[in-house]
């Protein structure tokens, strides 16, 4: 197989994206296709539909040799685009799965003048709007980049881009969707996921781990109805201290520190090393990733302590209360029960039933004083923990880094989740894994005036077609 023409496959892809993607992914903003979580009618309203026609037809009219396009719909579920293009001539068999999502976060409030969630607005190289860089560009890209490969005398293995509708609803359809598609899947060699990070615009990033979770909602009772605090406190406990109790087995209050063995993982030294160079390579990655008010410090001023904070080590966040009045509404009044959900960061190789099971343990056995704890609803998502990259892939990033990027790839963790990935892993344990994506510094994914940087996002498609054609040629 000849070469392929490095310096073709750039200018095809910024071509692209200029002619056809920008125009078509600026009135994919346009549908309101918020994911099922938060819209209990989806299937009634049809916008779900809607954005899988609207990217199916932009694919189609593509006109990629052989590529069949097909809308697969299990009874009940989100719907799912799947593009299946086979390999180019003398190609080997096995597949290359490229992954996105075309649902929605909600729009929330507060975007800044002008914007507005089903608003397209162009500005300098931002396109502003929900879902234009979380995920809504995805399909653009992998298709892009197997038609640059195409164009330009290179060669790819069969590509099958796969496009769900439910994963900012924890792509609870998704495992069925696998199952239900595993024998056409075939033998997957290479995964690529475009629905995560950069840790700046200047170069490309790989996601080398993602963390697990467990969410428990937990509620404490220790009276039948409220009482009047100046007959009842002193004499029955209070459920909030008990609470507190309760939580003090789990996490050190004063320092964060999660005190279950089960939540718990040794670092990798590899990762250790990784997180060092990307913390070298962009000072700030992490402390300036949060926004601080006047006044307040992250939790350690050492940079690497707070990435592997993030990236590796468990942490708890209390989401959700009940039993608490508004303030303006608190009364003197001992309440019978406190409930509170808690969501629990993993370590990405943590076992996350294990922790799930370790969690209901500490909050339910012994309790102080008797007090009635109840579990209610509770979830357990899979950590990732990427594969060490084979010589061909490394070779690949390297060239996509000196002649796309003009600098050398990164790696680094990601301290939120992608359930599929650990799932994926865990069935195509032999693959080699690229995940990576646009989502850049003040892409304000999830928040008022989320935007794509336009000239990364082409970056990355051009580096997405150097990898295939490499792993063609592997």
């Amino acid at each position: 197989m000849a070469d392929v023409d490095r310096a073709a496959v750039t200018k095809t892809v910024d071509q692209t994206w200029n002619d056809s993607v920008l125009p078509s992914l600026s009135e994919l903003v346009r549908i309101p296709a918020v994911s099922p979580a938060f819209d209990a009618n989806w299937a009634e309203s049809g916008h779900l539909d809607a954005v899988i026609e609207h990217v199916r037809e932009w694919i189609v009219a593509r006109g990629i040799e052989g590529a069949d396009v097909e809308v697969v719909r299990l009874p009940g579920r989100t719907p799912l685009l799947l593009v299946d293009v086979p390999g180019t001539a003398g190609a080997a068999d096995d597949t290359a799965l490229l992954y996105g999502h075309l649902d929605k976060q909600p729009p929330v409030g507060g975007w800044s003048e002008g914007l507005g969630p089903w608003t397209p607005v162009l500005r300098g190289d931002k396109l502003y709007g929900r879902g234009a860089a979380d995920d809504g560009y995805s399909g653009y890209a992998a298709v892009t980049a197997i038609e640059a490969v195409r164009a330009n005398s290179g060669a790819h293995r069969r590509c099958v881009v796969l496009l769900e509708t439910g994963e900012e609803s924890g792509s609870p359809d998704l495992p069925a969707y696998l199952e239900h598609l595993a024998e056409r899947l075939g033998s997957v060699s290479l995964v690529v996921c475009l629905d995560s990070g950069a840790g700046d615009y200047e170069r490309m990033w790989l996601t080398n781990s993602l963390r697990g979770m467990v969410s428990v909602e937990v509620t404490v009772k220790v009276l039948d109805s409220g009482l009047h605090s100046g007959i009842a406190s002193g004499i029955a406990p209070s459920s909030f201290r008990v609470m507190r109790q309760l939580l003090d087995r789990i996490e050190d209050a004063s320092t964060g520190e999660i005190l279950l063995p089960e939540l718990n993982v040794e670092i990798p030294q590899n990762r250790l090393a990784e997180t060092r160079a990307a913390v070298e390579a962009v000072p700030g990655l992490v402390r300036d990733s949060v926004p601080w008010p006047e006044g307040m410090r992250p939790v350690s001023e050492d940079e690497v302590e707070l990435a592997l904070n993030n990236f590796w080590r468990p942490t708890l966040s209390v989401i959700g209360a009940d039993g608490l009045p508004l303030p303006a509404d608190a009364g003197n009044v001992l309440r019978p029960s406190t409930t509170l959900v808690l969501s629990f960061r993993l370590p990405p190789t943590a076992d996350p039933q294990a922790a799930l099971e370790a969690v209901e343990r500490a909050l339910t056995e012994d309790v102080p004083y008797g007090a009635e704890v109840t579990i209610g609803s509770s979830e357990a998502g899979l950590g990732w923990n990427a594969p060490e990259l084979a010589p061909w892939l490394t070779e690949a990033m390297d060239r996509a880094g000196a002649e796309v990027f003009g600098a050398d790839w990164r790696t680094m963790g990601l301290g939120g989740s992608i359930p599929f990935m650990g799932l994926l892993h865990r069935t195509y344990p032999d693959a080699q894994f690229v995940v990576t994506g646009a989502l850049g510094p003040d892409s304000n994914a999830h928040v008022p005036d989320e935007s794509l940087d336009l000239p990364f996002a082409a970056k990355i498609t051009s580096a997405i077609a150097y990898i295939l054609d490499a792993h063609a040629r592997r």
